[in-house]
């Protein structure tokens, strides 16, 4: 007989679309097998009255996963890419990086404005330390609030708010069905997004090697590529701190483009930088630039953070 596969998940209706989108695609490639969902609550879903930076994001949405893995209650589970952490525990791999979708944020405005135009003084909404610290530095005069929940919290937030804004990844927004309420996908040259945001990742049990296999027809190479080169800056420059990064990867013909940058927690100190290189080499291409950021000024910002209390 042939064991169901059971594909561990939070609960969130985005987190939900995301599994059955992952088991419908192993549908495809494997119409003899059978699968089920398995929905397991972790501490970010039940913490939501914290900033994310408060409590450190390190696994929120992630441990109990992990352990469901470990202790064989499921057969792989699949999380938002920009949520795992670097390090995942031992006997755990990332079998597949699913092909990357939009990977901008998006304005939601109350009256359709575009970022630029925007009042002086205008309140944004974000949970994010990374957003918040790449508007300030577009945008100093911005007041921006912290937003925790799902999506449709978030939105039920904001339809409540006095707020001119809010930004959410627009993959997310794209998933849930509600394009129609993007006012505008914010630039690159303005925001850099999380390190692996458009992608899903499919962790299984590193032995597991039958699992392994029905995930690869899954994997996408150019995605996985750039966001390895975005998750190796990011844990060189991690030290332990919350700190604002945004990444971004890519292939370009025979090349892998990586962009990123780091800031102060208030966006008065932004240090940006390109970096091309090998593909088959995405590990180092990220090293390096996390080096170059760090010798630009990257290191006083990490210290800065460090002596605010941001650990």
């Amino acid at each position: 007989m042939i064991k169901v596969i059971r594909i561990g998940t939070r609960g969130s209706p985005l987190a939900l679309w995301q599994a059955r989108w992952v088991e419908q695609r192993l549908r495809q490639h494997h119409p003899d097998r059978s699968f089920e969902l398995v929905i397991i609550r972790t501490t970010g879903d039940k913490i939501l009255d914290t900033p994310l930076s408060k409590i450190g994001d390190k696994g929120l949405f992630t441990k109990e996963l992990d352990r469901a893995l470990l202790n064989n209650r499921i057969d792989l589970a699949v999380h938002s890419l920009k949520d795992v952490p670097t390090r995942i525990p031992d006997g755990l791999c990332i079998a597949a990086v699913t092909e990357r979708a939009e990977v901008r944020d998006a304005l939601i405005s109350r009256d359709g404005r575009l970022l630029d135009d925007l009042p002086r003084g205008a309140t944004l909404a974000t949970g994010s330390l990374r957003r918040k610290a790449q508007l300030l530095a577009y945008r100093p005069d911005f007041q921006i609030v912290d937003l925790r929940g799902n999506l449709n919290t978030r939105m039920r937030k904001f339809q409540q708010s006095s707020w001119q804004g809010m930004i959410l990844a627009a993959a997310g927004l794209h998933r849930m069905g509600w394009s129609a309420e993007i006012t505008q996908l914010l630039p690159l040259e303005i925001m850099l997004p999380a390190v692996g945001q458009g992608s899903f990742a499919v962790i299984c049990r590193q032995s597991d090697a039958e699992t392994r296999e029905l995930l690869a027809p899954l994997d996408h190479r150019p995605s996985r590529l750039g966001t390895a080169a975005e998750r190796a800056l990011l844990f060189t420059l991690e030290g332990g701190c919350q700190i604002p990064i945004g990444a971004y990867g890519r292939l370009d013909g025979n090349r892998l483009v990586l962009d990123a940058c780091i800031s102060s927690l208030d966006g008065q100190t932004l240090i940006r930088d390109q970096l091309v290189g090998d593909p088959d080499a995405p590990e180092a291409l990220g090293q390096k630039l996390a080096q170059r950021l760090l010798n630009q000024g990257g290191k006083q910002i990490l210290e800065q953070i460090v002596r605010e209390g941001r650990t």
